[in-house]
């Protein structure tokens, strides 16, 4: 069976699915309901491709284009679009964006891609972009939906100013910016209740009273150096999520490791002090690396 064919089938089974006398659960789904596992489906794909799982990641990379088939259906029944609608606008798309490949346009490295793409894509919103009744243009960064994840959408409006030149001239700005967010953050906890301690395990857990006016300053300076974080992982040409991800799993097969030296001790880690706990962290992290 040629790609072409397997696709269809794909597509006609969905159809059944939603289709009179299909399956009830699929039928009472929405655009609304479905998005959590859109978002659920391409977190199992990004773990599959950080675990090298090549035998997983077909399945979740299907799983993934099953949302794609899903959205595709309802639309089609509402009389908004198909998925041939859908293939086209992504095929379009890719011929429009790769001119040094379907046109004379000439890119010899990755970086003449990119921005040759940049360009493309201002051209497409200047021509996208309408006066409104009130002589308002569209931003620059209406583009970038408000709905993803706060570390990409910090990224992806950063390189957008960045593309008109509201950027550090060098990278030693941003860590001057980082000293002077840091400063502003540590001025303004001054004002919590003193010594600071960590909160418990869960969200307003603190056992003493801070102002909501205290509390917005604070989570604004927070903010601010993230923000300040995600320049400098774009300067050093580092996707921030990806870093993160990794410095996140790195925390969970460590801690884990406490959690299996401690068990082997008898021991539960909340019996035990910082200092012990401290000794089962070097403990795992040398494992890791005789591994």
């Amino acid at each position: 069976m040629a790609t072409g064919e397997k696709f269809e089938r794909a597509v006609n089974i969905m159809a059944r699915l939603r289709a009179p006398g299909g399956c009830p659960w699929d039928r009472e789904q929405t655009f609304d309901s479905i998005k959590p596992y859109t978002l659920e489906e391409t977190y199992e794909v990004f773990e599959a491709i950080e675990n090298r799982d090549w035998k997983e990641l077909p399945g979740e990379l299907g799983d993934l284009l099953l949302q794609v088939l899903f959205y595709a259906e309802m639309a089609k029944e509402s009389g908004y679009f198909s998925i041939d609608d859908v293939i086209d606008r992504l095929s379009e798309k890719l011929v429009q964006r790769h001119p040094h490949v379907f046109g004379d346009t000439k890119a010899d490295t990755a970086h003449e891609v990119v921005r040759n793409w940049e360009a493309l894509k201002k051209a497409e919103a200047s021509q996208r972009s309408r006066v409104s009744a009130q002589g308002d243009r569209q931003s620059l960064l209406s583009g970038i939906s408000r709905a993803m994840p706060a570390l990409l959408e910090a990224t992806k409006l950063s390189r957008k100013a960045a593309s008109v030149g509201f950027d550090w001239p060098e990278i030693s700005g941003i860590f001057e910016k980082l000293d002077e967010e840091v400063a502003e953050l540590r001025h303004d906890i001054a004002d919590l209740p003193q010594p600071i301690k960590p909160a418990g395990g869960h969200a307003g857990s603190r056992t003493h009273q801070v102002s909501p006016n205290l509390q917005e300053r604070v989570e604004a300076e927070v903010g601010d150096l993230f923000f300040v974080l995600v320049n400098l992982a774009r300067f050093l040409d580092v996707d921030p999520e990806s870093a993160l991800r990794r410095t996140t799993q790195k925390f969970r097969r460590r801690f884990e490791g406490m959690e299996n030296q401690s068990h082997e001790q008898g021991r539960r880690l909340e019996e035990m002090n910082i200092d012990e706990m401290e000794t089962l962290w070097q403990s795992s992290k040398a494992e890791e690396v005789d591994r």
